[in-house]
């Protein structure tokens, strides 16, 4: 593999566990100061049942050694509606096209599996988040308007919507 290549998407596989907890809770606890640990998130303990189901999937961004750099889960609430959960970047590789080839890919997996409706929770503090998803289509919504079945989290403040 070209180690100049950019990183490729591809969905999870269990052997994927460590790298996407390497790339998710120093995010988590470093950059934002988010106090939860991997333990915290039951998401993470179980990816195949809690995403790999339904509609649903997990994507991993893996880049040319093998490292994983980026993540992005969607969880299917019904109704033809799922969540986008867990999109993180290493900041290695942010602005390099990653985060847009990873929701280009729960996109494209969200059409095929005919969900109408992606919703998504984030905190007040991911400015360059809010950036991005108001860039690629997400509309923020009140939170009145989420549906009973959303996995709402504790630390989520804003919710967007993007109809497909």
């Amino acid at each position: 593999m070209d180690p100049s290549a950019p990183p490729i998407v591809r969905p999870f596989r269990p052997a994927d566990t460590e790298g996407v907890a390497a790339v998710i809770v120093p995010i988590q606890q470093s950059e934002f100061g988010i106090p939860i640990r991997y333990e915290d998130q039951p998401d993470l303990l179980a990816i195949p049942d809690f995403y790999q189901s339904g509609a649903g999937g997990f994507w991993v961004a893996e880049a040319a050694d093998g490292s994983i750099v980026g993540t992005i889960g969607l969880r299917d609430i019904g109704g033809g509606m799922a969540a986008l959960r867990k999109m993180f970047v290493a900041s290695g590789h942010r602005g390099d096209g990653t985060a847009r080839r990873l929701l280009d890919t729960l996109v494209a997996h969200a059409k095929a599996a005919g969900l109408r409706t992606v919703l998504l929770g984030t905190t007040a503090r991911f400015l360059a988040a809010h950036r991005f998803y108001e860039k690629n289509g997400f509309v923020e919504i009140a939170t009145e308007e989420l549906p009973a079945s959303f996995p709402r989290m504790a630390v989520d403040t804003k919710f967007y919507r993007l109809q497909l």
